[in-house]
């Protein structure tokens, strides 16, 4: 089984910045993709950013440019830098990873989330 454990959202003003940091543990023999989602209210869940194990990134548009992510894989952790926050950015924020436990088998687990609110 795999735990991940998600910290650092917090209230912010326009502007400000957070780092987001998320910890995998458990019997894990490897771990390909990670990724930060979003899930403001009343819309749907996206995906924010996501890097490979190769440590290739990706992000949607709206935070290209202000948010870094990044990854420690001797520590199983997982990061998102976010500069010139806006209100939009306001959401809950949870981590995604997907990889294998011991014996070789698939795992893809989610955290249960951070709030980040940016508010003046």
């Amino acid at each position: 089984q795999v735990q991940l454990v998600e910290s650092g959202g917090g209230l912010v003003q326009p502007g400000g910045s957070l780092r987001l940091s998320c910890v995998a543990s458990g019997s894990i023999l490897s771990i390909n993709e990670m990724g930060w989602y979003r899930q403001a209210p009343g819309k749907e869940r996206e995906l924010v950013a996501a890097i490979t194990s190769l440590g290739s990134t990706s992000y949607t548009d709206s935070v290209k440019g202000r948010f870094t992510i990044s990854r420690d894989n001797v520590k199983n952790t997982l990061y998102l830098q976010m500069n010139s926050l806006k209100p939009e950015d306001t959401a809950v924020y949870s981590c995604n990873t997907k990889g294998m436990v011991g014996r070789f088998v698939p795992f893809d687990a989610w955290g249960q989330g951070t709030l980040v609110i940016v508010s003046s």
